[in-house]
């Protein structure tokens, strides 16, 4: 048993609420127990020894309204040095916050209706509701009265406190523009079978070191059913997921062992008591939701404005005029997206051009290239696991490149991550980077990047190939420039960057083919992370 195992049988692990008053009056956090912090939504920044924490703030459904971002905006300003990141799974992320602040931040964010429950550890996280929900025409169902049931049914839910690993769950009623499914461990798509509304059941998804892809259960559900079946799904995963190895407790491998047909039939059997009515696949988005981007037509004749943050970074005083812009052109709330987007929705057509105007003074203008579809993680600023600098690495790459290629015919996805962990799911983007230390000659060390090309969770349904060789962290702007510039100028119209690697072979897009070979680059080691 790991030592992790072992804590959560001593403490049940929602009962570190009831020790965080005490540790912040101290101002001493109990080494023993420090980690079960994480199912508050808070765990140390990097350097552990400086005492500073990083803290997740779940945003349900994926909507809030204008006076709690302003509630968020001051956190971030008043105890976070006035840093403040939006996430890939719809949250909030501050940092550089002390133990003391805690009890006053969890305060702050209850008067506005968010809450850090359950936003890390071993147990239900955020529940990724679609940002278009009871927007979009192309919608089947709107999935936030069964998003709101499901985040209060299982996310923070005693019986759900001490799960194998972390576990992820996400809804979509427009399977044709999101994707997010094939990287969650349940993954529910709404579509439709003749005159029927239902949802398509995904399980077992998961990136991390070894990617594993969702699989079907092949069912069709009703709407009525999501919220019992998701329930039975993570009970049998808390029941029969492993516990021995961490690096191999996610849903994912239970589901390699015994298939999804065998996982199944334990589900119906053990937790739900009934078969399932069986059912054919949902519609494929074939962008994975990348291609959702910039001022879009509602149903109801309004319009939804997707607002582009560079990597997820926000600072509050953008915030508050974010707040400010939502009251004003549209009914008071804001959305995030699973991309580190934002959204302003219910924008009438004659406001949109001086909403666009005053977001583009923010530097958060609707666009549909590379500042839209690139996601990076937090990187060695605060990641105790990270190998390599990210955030601000590739805002200068988005900054440089994104002038020069505005002529992108379609989504191009940039992911990249500090470390093999995949936070923003390298293994699924058309470019994705895995950052690395690489020993040189002289016995240092430097920051460099595998890639993985051409994955998706998109048409595609595939985690990338693992190209030979790596690009030096000084050379990434330049490589992805040479691999964007070759895709443009040789490219069928409408021809996505996965069709096009596929025909050329994604031989043509390794570091060398790109950059030249150099002769140092053999003989260099990468350091095991």
């Amino acid at each position: 048993m790991s030592d992790i195992e072992a804590l959560k049988k001593e403490l049940p692990p929602f009962e570190i609420f009831d020790l965080i008053p005490q540790y912040a009056q101290s101002g001493v956090i109990d080494p023993e127990k420090i980690d079960l912090l994480k199912w508050a939504g808070v765990y140390p920044q990097r350097p552990q020894e400086d005492g500073y924490l990083m803290m997740r703030v779940k945003v349900p459904t994926a909507e809030l309204h204008a006076d709690a971002l302003r509630v968020v905006a001051g956190i971030a300003e008043d105890f976070g040095r006035g840093l403040l990141d939006v996430t890939d799974r719809q949250a909030f992320q501050f940092h550089w916050l002390r133990i003391g602040d805690i009890p006053e931040i969890l305060d702050r964010l209850d008067t506005v209706g968010l809450h850090t429950r359950g936003a890390c550890g071993d147990t239900v996280r955020a529940v990724i509701a679609s940002p278009l929900a009871g927007l979009d025409a192309r919608e089947v169902i709107d999935v936030r009265p069964i998003a709101r049931a499901m985040e209060g049914t299982l996310s923070g839910n005693r019986d759900f406190e001490d799960l194998p690993r972390k576990f992820k769950i996400s809804l979509t009623g427009t399977p044709e523009l999101e994707g997010i499914h094939l990287i969650n461990d349940i993954g529910f798509l709404a579509h439709r079978v003749g005159d029927e509304v239902g949802f398509d059941v995904w399980v077992g998804g998961g990136l991390g070191a070894v990617a594993h892809l969702a699989r079907r259960l092949g069912v069709f559900i009703a709407p009525d059913e999501v919220v019992e079946v998701g329930r039975a799904i993570t009970a049998a995963y808390r029941d029969h997921g492993y516990r021995v190895n961490r690096k191999k407790s996610r849903l994912k491998y239970l589901i390699k062992d015994l298939g999804p047909d065998a996982f199944r039939t334990l589900v119906e059997t053990q937790y739900l008591g009934r078969p399932l009515r069986d059912g054919p696949p949902a519609p494929v988005a074939r962008f994975g939701g990348s291609d959702v981007l910039g001022v879009n037509p509602q149903k109801d004749g309004l319009n939804y404005v997707v607002l582009t943050t560079t990597v997820g970074r926000i600072d509050p005083e953008k915030a508050r005029r974010l707040a400010d812009l939502a009251e004003r052109y549209g009914q008071g709330v804001v959305r995030t997206t699973a991309f580190q987007n934002m959204m302003i929705p219910h924008v009438k057509s004659e406001d949109v051009d001086a909403l666009v105007a005053e977001l583009q003074a923010l530097d958060l203008a609707p666009k549909a290239t590379l500042r839209g579809t690139t996601i990076a993680c937090t990187g060695t600023q605060f990641c105790r696991l990270a190998q390599t600098e990210t955030k601000a690495r590739v805002a200068g790459m988005i900054d440089t490149l994104e002038p020069l290629h505005t002529d992108l015919d379609v989504p191009f996805v940039i992911n990249l991550t500090g470390c093999s962990n995949a936070c923003t799911r390298y293994q699924v983007a058309d470019l994705g980077f895995m950052g690395a230390l690489r020993q040189n000659k002289a016995g240092g060390e430097e920051e460099v990047y595998n890639v993985h090309l051409a994955g998706s969770i998109g048409q595609a349904q595939r985690t990338g190939t693992k190209l030979r060789g790596i690009v030096p962290a000084e050379r990434l702007t330049e490589y992805t420039d040479r691999v964007l510039t070759d895709f443009k100028a040789n490219k069928a119209a409408g021809e996505s960057f996965v069709e096009y690697a596929d025909r050329l072979g994604h031989e043509h897009f390794t570091p060398d083919a790109v950059l030249g070979a150099r002769p140092d680059r053999a003989e260099a080691e990468l350091v095991p992370a």
